[in-house]
């Protein structure tokens, strides 16, 4: 399947301003990023590193008046997303050192406030794929994208009590239940 994405942003900065954009995919395990473009009006000089997370982030510094960012890219993946109804719970003490990072507490969740209604949602679902499919089933029914309705202040909790959010708002609540 191929998916297109891009943005478009337009700053009007004050002062020269530092940035840190991550606006690049990533070809990677399940996708392959066809060659896009990335512009920057006007031209500044650009840094790209990954962090530790994997994500390209290009660090620059916006001049002062108008600055434009636009980016788009062409993403190959499979056409349907791999899925093992069934497979088993891992047990933390198993998982990769690598993949621990995304188990911590966030400040963005407060863990021990939705433990009982993660308990509710996963239901009877068996311990593995089945508990985390009922928990994306929950988000996707439950949560509505409506632009405008988060910040950087927003919890994963502040979104279950409102049932709106952003992208970044679906990828914690399906992380920290």
């Amino acid at each position: 399947m191929r998916l297109e994405t891009g943005c478009q942003i337009n700053f009007e900065a004050d002062e020269p301003t530092p940035l840190i954009l991550i606006l690049r995919p990533r070809s990677g395990l399940g996708q392959w990023i066809v060659p896009g473009e990335y512009e920057l009006e006007p031209p500044v000089p650009v840094v790209e590193y990954a962090d530790s997370y994997g994500n390209l982030c290009q660090r620059l510094v916006a001049p002062q008046g108008a600055f434009r960012v636009r980016t788009c890219a062409c993403v190959e993946t499979a056409d349907a997303i791999d899925a093992q109804p069934g497979a088993p719970f891992v047990p933390v003490e198993h998982l990769p050192d690598s993949v621990l990072q995304f188990v911590l507490p966030s400040r963005y969740c407060q863990s021990d406030m939705v433990g009982d209604l993660a308990l509710t949602i996963v239901g009877d679902a068996a311990p593995g794929y089945d508990q985390v499919e009922a928990i994306r089933h929950w988000v996707h029914t439950q949560i509505s994208y409506q632009y405008g309705t988060s910040n950087a202040s927003t919890s994963a909790l502040d979104t279950i009590e409102t049932h709106v959010g952003v992208y970044r708002d679906f990828a914690h609540n399906r992380v920290h239940f």
